[in-house]
């Protein structure tokens, strides 16, 4: 798969971690809220296999060297996928009780080669 794949589809999510300060956490509910929102029936109406999906995942947080990228990428269900961390997010400091919620955003991308001669299968 290269970067001149063709995006099809980019879901944005939201997750954070009230308590522990855990950046990846935060992440990988952002992540998770993200691909809750998809349905891709593509694949079976087209006949394409999810091996040519590539997967690109930008999270932003305000501490992105505290992001274990490589795990999150792992949990990724289809393709071959990608996680990068970027500073955003927000971290939310409650003086009255010493707790910081961290809130993580992100974005999940899915490509595809370009596709030419698309048929529905079974048509």
């Amino acid at each position: 798969m290269t970067q001149t794949d063709q995006r099809f589809i980019i879901e944005m999510g939201m997750g954070n971690d009230q308590y522990g300060q855990d950046y990846t956490k935060a992440a990988a509910r952002a992540i998770e809220d993200a691909i809750r929102h998809s349905g891709i029936p593509m694949f079976d109406a087209l006949g394409i296999p999810h091996s040519q999906m590539r997967v690109q995942v930008t999270v932003g947080v305000q501490k992105p060297d505290q992001i274990d990228t490589e795990a999150l990428a792992a949990k990724l269900p289809r393709g071959h996928a990608t996680v990068r961390a970027i500073k955003g997010g927000l971290d939310v400091h409650n003086p009255e009780t010493g707790t910081t919620m961290t809130i993580a955003t992100a974005a999940v991308e899915a490509f595809l080669p370009p596709q030419t001669n698309w048929k529905i299968a079974g048509s």
